[in-house]
């Protein structure tokens, strides 16, 4: 049976609202977006709550008025300026030396514990990023293994308490309810990420309007995130002093003429700038100046970036180099000027294919929003918990002898979720899962049962 679900990516600039059907085969079609700009939001944090709920409302509404569904609860991104990241492990014992849900839930809540979240923050997202069996081979999916003991690495983002609560008002202000919570670098990386680029090891670099989100994969899990209260904007604040114009001028200058490697041809060029003096009054600027203005802020960024990828430890694990998306990978020239800083392989990434994306969502800006709606149609990470601490694991790693997983029903209290290429499940109490009456023929129900009493 199809769903609905609603994306919400509440960003610096902007808030941009998806609304997407996720059909039986988990694939996701859009079928309405909205977006307006952002207000009371100011470098990822909320600033003005009643001001940040309107804009959210307003996107929220265009998107019903186009898609025609009535929906009230959200997914929502979560910029990296409230957060920070822990990397914690654990180990449990399989008792039956085979390793199963109950061992994997137990071994993810003992890395939260151990982790010793301050208590002024809270836990948005678990995820492992290796899994290993008796202390030494590692697991891809340890689901089904023979093990007498499991250990998980696992990365672990928290977020300040006050901080959350503000953009949880806000949100609940607008006249919705809060489903899930994503980090938007997470999010991002998921609509631009391929498989292989996860599994080589790649830094995925969101450049905003007012922030630049970084968050490095290796071996298909996220191991490290961090955050850069820099982003667009303030090229064009710097245009604006620079230049002595308003803000809007400089921020078409950005636009038009925002190049971060010049032609012999454009260096003798110049437009006309019209300056702040109280008079219609503008004066001739050289593309050079330009240039240098725009170059200056950008080579800034970059460098403090790469700083922190080299803070990571994870420099040499980025097999499949950098891919940058956002805004502000837009700007001519980016590719290259990054590719010369990181001194790695760098690509400018927009978002895959959806079924009915609208073309507004399909350059570099929309990358969070569709990840939004990616992560709701289950492309998450395998087995990771998420805000509520559920676990989120993908169905067809769970497979025994011949019985399909199909034939497990869920308790009530589950919320089964569709991937595009398998079925996810999000399962609190672990102890309520049981075979359904169709699994009672042959030996199935044997085997079955078999895999079924290592969860107990």
């Amino acid at each position: 049976m199809s769903r609905i679900i609603l994306g919400i990516d509440i960003g610096s600039t902007k808030i941009c609202a998806i609304i997407a059907e996720i059909k039986d085969d988990g694939v996701p079609h859009i079928v309405g977006t909205g977006m307006h700009k952002a207000e009371g939001v100011r470098k990822g944090s909320i600033t003005n709550i009643e001001q940040a709920s309107t804009a959210i409302r307003n996107a929220v509404n265009d998107a019903k008025m186009v898609s025609g569904e009535q929906i009230d609860k959200a997914i929502i991104s979560l910029s990296g300026a409230y957060t920070k990241s822990i990397r914690e492990s654990a180990i449990v014992n399989a008792p039956n030396n085979e390793i199963g849900l109950k061992e994997i839930h137990r071994v993810m809540q003992t890395a939260i514990y151990n982790a010793a979240i301050p208590e002024d923050h809270t836990l948005i997202h678990a995820l492992p990023y290796e899994f290993r069996l008796d202390g030494q081979s590692y697991a891809e999916d340890p689901m089904g293994m023979s093990a007498s003991r499991l250990e998980a690495f696992v990365h672990i983002v928290t977020a300040k308490k006050t901080a959350l609560e503000n953009l949880k008002r806000a949100v609940q202000e607008a006249g919705l309810e809060i489903e899930n919570i994503v980090l938007s670098a997470y999010a991002s990386s998921i609509a631009v990420l391929s498989n292989e680029e996860k599994e080589l090891g790649v830094a995925c670099l969101d450049m905003g309007g007012q922030t630049c989100d970084l968050m490095i994969y290796s071996g298909y899990s996220m191991r490290y995130c961090d955050f850069l209260s820099v982003g667009s904007h303030n090229i064009t604040m710097d245009l604006t002093i620079a230049l002595n114009t308003h803000p809007s001028i400089a921020e078409e200058i950005k636009i038009e003429c925002g190049k971060l490697i010049l032609s012999d041809e454009d260096k003798t060029k110049s437009i006309k700038v019209s300056i702040m003096t109280g008079e219609n009054v503008a004066k001739p600027v050289t593309l050079e100046i330009i240039h240098a203005v725009i170059f200056a802020r950008v080579e800034e960024t970059l460098k403090l970036l790469a700083k922190s990828i080299e803070k990571s430890g994870l420099k040499d694990k980025i097999g499949a180099g950098i891919t940058l998306t956002g805004g502000m990978a837009n700007l001519e020239g980016m590719q290259e000027c990054a590719s010369s800083i990181f001194r790695k392989p760098v690509r400018i990434s927009k978002p895959i294919a959806v079924d009915g994306l609208f073309d507004r969502l399909r350059g570099t800006d929309g990358a969070t929003a569709v990840g939004l709606i990616l992560y709701g149609a289950g492309m998450h990470t395998n087995y990771e918990m998420d805000c509520e601490r559920r676990l989120l694991y993908k169905k067809n790693s769970i497979t025994t002898d011949n019985t399909s997983i199909h034939n497990i029903e869920l308790p009530k209290n589950a919320i089964e979720e569709q991937t595009l290429t398998s079925r996810i499940t999000q399962i609190d109490d672990l102890s309520e899962i049981r075979t359904s009456s169709e699994d009672k023929h042959g030996n199935y129900l044997v085997r079955f049962y078999k895999w079924l009493s290592q969860l107990f």
